[in-house]
């Protein structure tokens, strides 16, 4: 407990941390309200332009994940978005490929302006569905957008242009014409060069070159593009007559104005020669540049082309493909932007190696819009051309973005190979989907691929069809990749026996296994708590050398955490050389599973000290170490580290910590964080209803039920234990009824034992006892330990001897030596003075060799737990502890406190009795916090057993007398004594 906690500078810089909301839930933003909920604070100024950057960025990036991360967060933040800020959704959507997503949310706006028009109307010009059907909805989008708006502007002609380019359909590009004619935008530079280049396109030269002709400036491109008309048509003469124009407007020529002029010369034979270079110094420099490649020699590759780049010598496709692959290597998507842009000057770009070149280092360099814009852009594509771009996509985790493709591939007739299956395989997560890949592969002939049935049976795997999996596995030969796959399914569908019969069959067979392989069996291992397979599975690693790879090395960790061996893990962790936060994390989850949580801080420390930074899961198990240890002052600290590395508004951290705040005794901090979690999950709801009724605060618990039901959020079976909880603690029997019919007909959950636990002990609190008696006889399930022993408590209070001595015996029956059963019985016969039978429950009890807790309290001041047993004199201030002790009595005597000697539970006289309850643990460790702390703090004591009734009756006096707020955690829930009163309203 007394470890320090390294802060964390405030100068360190992480990321954006939307990515989690999708690493843990799959959802879409279009699923989600707007509406505002009672916590949220109320949206700043400054919320649009802060969205609006990192809408900005996912934009340039063309990063949908971190798109759609945004939107939802505009959703939940903002109650009405403002337009500009929907408009760039559209934008982003458009620029990252997903048509769809644009369209929904374009459908959804509430009022649009022109922008909005021309902003989905681009969606439509750049997304990938170049088909029929899209390019024609895309003018149903604009004849709606003329009934709608009355001006338009060349930003909306712009998409519309490149859909009739697309579409095919000369009529809609005359119409289009006709249309820029009305309003004035047919010298507009733009509109009519895009227009030039569409009648060009459709083989209208004629019309092209009048449209050519009127352009008030025409710049090189245009020029070029009606050069290359005329030579692709034959007709030399007017090339010749347009390219001496050319020599007189006075531009200069760019390399593909050259080539179009050699054409026009005659001079276009393959051994040209370009600015005085000859052909095969190009295959010659080409051949150089290939062998720095093969070797490895990047810098002497790039020098080499700078020099080719410098001495004008013209570069061919093979050039581009070798530098390209080099920006691959090298993962430098800057160089890789410059030789695009290098391509794109000369025209290589429209060459087909060239155009798969560049997809491939796209996808490579994680930047698959841009992929999908060269893809798009290709008049002419082959079978890497479509695996290529289906590959990134997948890669990159946009499974639907890759099916489309691959629905794209099908519906233009194209036949997928063996690549193709499998990166379509890799990229369906669903079961129907994956069945129809299936399909697709016996009808093309691919199935009997080793790549295509490896992939059959991951596919399957991953969806826990382990019979297809079976099937595909005895079919083909046994593959260490198809093994793997094999047992990852079994594994994630809890079937380990036969992932180990499997690593058992392959090591009989001499098979070698891999990386894969062993972090996946030692997974095993640990969830079936077979630590003797797993010991072997570690020795094999190390005999293999694969115990130094880090994804093996922290799975033998794991398991040895899982089976709760903490002295190897502790020995596993230290062989890790440079352990990852995740090894880390796992170290510190070990600690608390296993009951080690003031470790848990001492290996957090040790983390921070070598530079390893936590992250979100690190954070919330230690908020949950400092649950365990009611260690506030820890939690707080784990909270500041939280705010400082940017992740409290995590709903997995928030979550965490408001369960540490309430636990740890400060209700009012948790429901304060609670109101500040944006995105609050069911988890985070049921946090902090269970805390509320621990504390009893029933009515506020039920308060906040209403309100996450106002808000359309649906409880679960947790939701519905804190509520009754709540019911139990603060005598609403009434209540704890209702809700316990409203489980099963207005939400379809079936009462389990804890929920009938939780109204039985509502029922004995509120002195029901055979009522909840005949609750636990009538209940079709079988009652629970905890039942019979929370009814025994509340017959102790009630003083019902004859119900007592029936609960007792049937709880004695269920756990003869459960040491509870037998004190609350012996003190349930004290309470009534029945001496014999207290004798006769004591000896009972050694009969059985059952020894009873020993109760304890103990209170943290300055970082230091101070533990009090009954009449302790251990402390080193026992002296002025029960001078305390006695001044308090004195005092909370005068104010009308009357000691409760009916809690003594031994026969002896009144005034001895007296004296016994004066040095309770409780009132120890209340004296030594009225001395140790500051006036008006609040004093928190934590008592391993039920607090006694005299007890509870002092700390209401103490509270009041001394002006302190006390907070008493006791075995069974939260006790807050203020101005004389506790919050449980005496239902304990």
């Amino acid at each position: 407990m007394q470890a320090s906690l390294k802060a964390i500078p405030f100068s360190f810089h992480r990321p954006p941390r939307f990515y989690y909301l999708l690493s843990s839930h799959s959802f879409s933003p279009f699923l989600l309200t707007s509406t505002n909920s009672p916590f949220s604070s109320s949206p700043s100024s400054s919320s649009s332009s802060q969205w609006f950057g990192f809408l900005r960025h996912a934009i340039s990036s063309s990063d949908l994940r971190l798109g759609k991360c945004t939107h939802a967060r505009i959703l939940t933040s903002e109650e009405n978005p403002e337009r500009f800020l929907i408009n760039n959704l559209i934008t982003m959507y458009s620029k990252c490929g997903s048509l769809t997503h644009a369209r929904r949310v374009f459908d959804k706006m509430p009022e649009r302006d022109l922008v909005s028009w021309n902003s989905i109307l681009a969606a439509y010009a750049q997304s990938y569905e170049h088909v029929i059907d899209s390019t024609e909805e895309g003018f149903v989008l604009f004849r709606s957008l003329r009934q709608n708006v009355v001006f338009t502007s060349r930003m909306t002609l712009a998409p519309l242009l490149k859909l009739c380019l697309c579409s095919g359909y000369v009529w809609a590009s005359e119409a289009v014409h006709g249309y820029a004619c009305k309003i004035g935008l047919d010298s507009d530079e733009f509109v009519a060069g895009a227009l030039v280049n569409i009648y060009l396109k459709f083989g209208k030269v004629k019309e092209g070159r009048v449209l050519f002709e009127e352009m008030p400036g025409r710049d090189v491109v245009l020029w070029n593009l009606m050069l290359k008309a005329y030579l692709d048509m034959g007709f030399k003469e007017e090339a010749v007559e347009l390219s001496s124009a050319f020599h007189k407007s006075g531009l200069h020529p760019n390399g593909i104005t050259l080539r179009l002029l050699d054409r026009v010369s005659g001079d276009d034979s393959e051994g040209r020669q370009v600015n005085g270079n000859d052909a095969s110094e190009i295959r010659s420099k080409n051949q150089i540049l290939t062998k720095y490649l093969q070797g490895s020699q990047y810098s002497s590759l790039l020098q080499c082309f700078a020099d080719m780049v410098d001495s004008n010598l013209e570069c061919d496709s093979v050039t581009f493909v070798l530098v390209l692959s080099t920006a691959v290597r090298l993962d430098s998507l800057a160089l890789g932007k410059q030789v695009h842009s290098m391509a794109l000057k000369l025209g290589f770009d429209l060459m087909l190696t060239v155009a798969n070149s560049l997809i491939n280092m796209y996808c490579k360099l994680r930047k698959v819009g841009y992929a999908r814009t060269v893809f798009n852009s290709m008049s002419e594509r082959d079978s890497i051309s479509w695996n290529s771009v289906i590959s990134g996509f997948a890669q990159s985790g946009l499974e639907v973005e890759a099916v489309c493709l691959f629905m794209e591939l099908l519906r233009c007739g194209l036949t997928p190979d063996h690549y193709t299956l499998t990166s379509v395989l890799k990229a369906t997560s669903s079961l129907s989907l994956n069945k129809q890949v299936h399909v697709h592969a016996i009808k093309t002939n691919n199935v009997g691929d080793s790549f295509v049935s490896t992939a059959l049976i991951d596919a399957y795997s991953r969806n826990k069809c382990m019979k297809e999996a079976e099937v595909l596995f005895s079919r083909n030969s046994f593959d260490l990749v198809a093994c793997n796959a094999m047992m990852s399914g079994y594994t994630q569908s809890n079937d380990g026996d036969k992932t180990l019969k499997l690593f058992a069959l392959m090591h009989k067979q001499g098979d070698r296994s891999d990386d894969f392989t062993l972090a996946t069996v030692v997974k095993t291992c640990g969830s079936l708590f077979a630590m003797n397979q797993g010991k072997q599975v570690h020795a094999y690693a190390i005999k293999s050398g694969y115990n130094l790879d880090l994804w093996v090395s922290s799975g033998v960790l794991d398991m040895y955490v899982k089976c709760g061996d903490m002295k190897a893990a502790h020995v596993a962790f230290n062989c890790i050389a440079a352990p990852d936060d995740v090894a880390w994390t796992t170290m510190i989850s070990g600690c608390i599973e296993n009951g080690e949580e003031e470790r848990a801080f001492h290996v957090y420390s040790q983390m921070r000290l070598m530079g390893v930074l936590p992250d979100e899961f690190t954070i919330a198990t230690l908020a949950k170490a400092s649950s365990c240890l009611t260690a506030l002052e820890q939690g707080r600290q784990i909270h500041a580290n939280a705010l400082k590395l940017n992740c409290s508004g995590d709903p997995f951290v928030g979550t965490s910590l408001v369960d540490m705040y309430a636990k740890c005794g400060s209700i009012d901090d948790a429901f304060s964080l609670f109101k500040r979690i944006e995105m609050r999950n069911i988890a985070a709801w049921n946090a902090m209803l269970v805390g509320l009724a621990q504390h009893g605060e029933g009515k506020e618990a039920l308060h906040l039920f209403e309100q996450m039901r106002s808000l359309g959020i649906k409880p679960d079976k947790v939701t519905f234990i804190g509520v009754l909880s709540a019911c139990s603690h603060s005598g609403l029997v009434s209540e704890a009824y209702k809700q316990i019919k409203s489980m099963d007909r207005d939400y379809g959950i079936k009462p389990e034992i804890e929920h009938y636990s939780c109204l039985a002990d509502a029922l004995g609190r509120a002195g029901l006892v055979r009522e909840a008696e005949k609750l636990i006889e009538s209940m079709s399930l079988e009652a629970s330990a905890s039942m019979y022993r929370a009814l025994l408590a509340a017959c102790r209070v009630q003083g019902d001897t004859e119900t007592g001595k029936r609960v007792a015996t049937k709880l004695l029956e269920l756990e003869p030596s459960d040491s509870s059963a037998y004190v609350l019985l012996s003190n349930m016969y004290a309470a009534a003075s029945k001496w014999t039978e207290v004798k006769l429950a004591r000896t009972m009890m050694r009969g059985q060799n059952v020894k009873k807790d020993p109760g304890f309290s103990w209170i943290e001041v300055k970082n230091k737990i101070h533990l009090f047993v009954v009449d302790d004199r251990s402390n080193p201030q026992a002296e002025l502890i029960y001078r305390k002790v006695k001044d308090v009595i004195r005092d909370i005597k005068q104010e009308g406190y009357v000691p409760e000697t009916d809690y003594t539970l031994v026969d002896v006289e009144e005034e001895e009795k007296e004296r016994a309850l004066y040095y309770h643990s409780e009132k120890l460790a209340v004296a030594f916090g009225l001395m140790s702390t500051p006036p008006a703090t609040p004093i928190r004591v934590i008592k391993n057993l039920r607090v006694c009734g005299d007890c509870h009756n002092a700390m209401k006096y103490i509270a009041k007398v001394y002006g302190r707020e006390i907070v008493l955690r006791d075995a069974n829930r939260f006790h807050r004594f203020k101005d004389g009163k506790c919050s449980c309203g005496d239902f304990w």
